[in-house]
């Protein structure tokens, strides 16, 4: 029954799709076509860092027994799991639209619910790839000042997600 679900709402959401995309051609056939190329060049742009990761997690997850897995990053690896996951997430540059699917294999595969969370939180808050960028904005102090709290609060939301999945759960 769910899978029913999921396949009727993947099947309203490309109907709504075709639809609003007729009407915004029907509106401005111009404009839509000009979304449609500035989409498909941001897809093509994201396309080769997406299949990158996405062949690196999946030759980690072939190549790694979930023994190493949860060793390192699994419930029983405590803080350290998280300390190493906030590493990892701090250092890496991934949208959230791969990070999430990623963090879900991960946790198939013997990865722990905090360490997760703290790896995902920190993925998507703290930017030491952008660091320079962002300095160039604000300045080094506010960037390091809202990174390094961004990093700190990881750990409160790793707590906060790993409680909530305890008592849902």
């Amino acid at each position: 029954m769910e899978r029913l679900c999921r396949t009727l709402m993947t099947w309203f959401l490309y109907l709504a799709t075709g639809v609003l995309l007729g009407v915004s051609a029907a509106a401005s056939p111009e404009k839509t076509k000009k979304a449609l190329k500035k989409a498909l060049n941001t897809f093509v742009n994201i396309l080769p860092p997406l299949t990158a990761t996405l062949l690196l997690v999946s030759i980690s997850v072939a190549l790694l027994p979930e023994k190493v897995i949860a060793s390192l990053i699994g419930e029983e690896s405590g803080f350290f799991g998280q300390i190493l996951a906030s590493l990892i997430g701090s250092l890496t540059l991934l949208p959230g639209f791969v990070a999430f699917p990623m963090a879900k294999v991960l946790l198939e595969h013997g990865a722990g619910v905090a360490q997760m969370a703290v790896f995902v939180s920190t993925l998507m808050m703290v930017g030491v790839a952008t660091a320079p960028l962002e300095a160039s904005f604000f300045g080094w102090k506010v960037t390091l000042l809202r990174n390094g709290m961004a990093y700190f609060w990881s750990f409160g939301i790793g707590y906060a997600v790993w409680l909530a999945v305890r008592i849902w759960i």
